[in-house]
């Protein structure tokens, strides 16, 4: 609780149940359960586009899910008054505890206790399911921090820190005894009637599945999910499939009687070269067809989060999850851990927890800087794949690029070896920002293939 500054968690929820929460699953669990839905226009004005003025529509998570996808069974449906193409759907703040009172079980799936809230799980957090396009207004909430557990699809987040309320011309209508909203669309201002916004300062990040968003109290923050249900899964296989064809190389060269084993009990199958090959390729096709259908028949199945609230004086408190979805936390302070320590714990960041800096400085989710992967996309359209610099081998964490020459003067290549092993090449090779740039890398040649 003495993080002051917004961050993006990494490896905190990879053994949560809720991660198989995606929007399938949810429509048989919850079958015949019929849900409220907020509707909006995809095309925004310069006006935030409050809860008060949407339109809402009542239906299942399966009639949802058939209208996003515009299936023909959707024609007669709740959505049916809405084009997918034109408006975006949002089931927010749905309790869990209401939603799933059928199946408490439910609530284990949700562990925020590994964050230090002993006992707490679930069922105080909320659902949010939502298409492509949908978004919360800029607000802040009043009490407690947030906790966002992305679970399927992606969002992004625009934050803004306290001290810039007043170029965020705060308001209380609609009134919501929680949340002080922004008269600002954030997105897409009206500098004219708003100038003071321009002094704002943005921290951007996008948010992917397995990772957990902190939001500190009192930041100001806009969020909308920006892909299709599916996006993510697809990018996620290419990289699934770029691990495992390195992983198993690796493993095939390296040394088997070693008892540093660092292959997990249930990965231990390691597959030949070709048959990798051959999930890559597919897995490269896959993502490259769904992103052109995407394009071209504007399928729009979103995202789901889960929030928790809590009552507490008859005051609402918030708990986020996204399917896009976010699992956002805000404990009521009164409920916090006590920590005794003699000064502030000094937050240290690094590749499992990430800065989000301001927008001049963004980072991407993966750690590595926006702008690093436009400019080397586009310096080296036409040359991707082939090597620069072959006398050093580059190496990116969260402060820096390091270069290490591949010839050391003065040392042998025994010493080396006795300082590098497996483990220390797998962690470079494999770290989330390495493969997430392959990817990215393999998908752009194969689009001018």
């Amino acid at each position: 609780m003495s993080l002051k500054e917004p961050a993006v968690f990494y490896n905190m929820a990879f053994d949560w149940p809720a991660l198989h929460w995606n929007a399938t699953y949810l429509a048989k669990l919850l079958a015949g359960k019929r849900i409220r839905f907020r509707v909006g226009m995809k095309d925004m004005g310069t006006a935030p586009l409050f809860e008060t003025e949407c339109s809402y529509v009542e239906g299942t998570l399966e009639e949802f899910l058939a209208w996003s996808l515009r299936e023909p069974s959707c024609s007669s449906g709740p959505f049916s008054g809405y084009e997918p193409c034109k408006y975006w759907a949002y089931a927010d703040y749905k309790y869990i505890a209401t939603l799933f009172e059928d199946n408490p079980e439910q609530f284990k799936d949700v562990k925020w206790s590994d964050f230090g809230f002993p006992g707490r799980d679930g069922k105080e957090s909320t659902l949010w399911v939502g298409t492509s396009g949908a978004n919360t207004p800029c607000h802040l909430d009043s009490y407690g921090c947030n906790l966002v557990l992305q679970v399927q699809g992606r969002k992004r987040w625009h934050l803004y820190p306290p001290e810039d309320s007043n170029f965020l011309y705060p308001t209380r209508i609609p009134y919501e005894e929680s949340s002080v909203f922004s008269k600002v669309n954030v997105v897409n201002p009206d500098l004219k009637r708003f100038p003071q916004f321009k002094k704002a300062q943005t921290h951007m990040v996008t948010v992917n599945p397995g990772q957990i968003l902190f939001v500190p109290r009192h930041w100001w923050h806009y969020v909308e999910s920006i892909d299709p249900i599916t996006d993510a899964d697809h990018e996620a296989r290419v990289e699934e499939a770029i691990t495992r064809t390195l992983i198993c190389a690796v493993q095939s060269a390296d040394d088997l009687s070693t008892s540093d084993s660092w292959l997990n009990p249930t990965e231990t199958e390691v597959t030949s070269h070709k048959t990798n090959l051959q999930y890559l390729n597919a897995a490269v096709s896959g993502c490259l067809e769904h992103q052109k259908r995407n394009k071209t028949e504007h399928i729009v199945p979103g995202t789901h989060n889960t929030e928790g609230t809590f009552e507490d004086s008859h005051k609402r408190r918030k708990v986020q999850v996204n399917a896009d979805s976010d699992f956002k936390l805000m404990p009521c302070e009164s409920n916090l851990p006590t920590i005794k320590t003699k000064k502030p714990e000094k937050i240290l960041f690094g590749q499992n927890l990430l800065k989000i800096l301001p927008q001049s400085q963004q980072t991407n989710p993966t750690g590595t800087t926006e702008s690093y992967f436009k400019d080397f996309l586009s310096e080296n359209e036409g040359h991707l794949g082939k090597l620069y610099h072959a006398g050093t081998t580059s190496v990116m964490n969260n402060d820096s690029v390091a270069f290490v020459d591949q010839k050391v003067p003065g040392s042998s290549a025994s010493s080396i070896q006795a300082g590098i092993g497996t483990n220390d090449l797998l962690d470079c090779v494999l770290n989330p920002q390495v493969i997430g740039l392959v990817a990215q890398l393999l998908l752009e040649r194969a689009r001018h293939v």
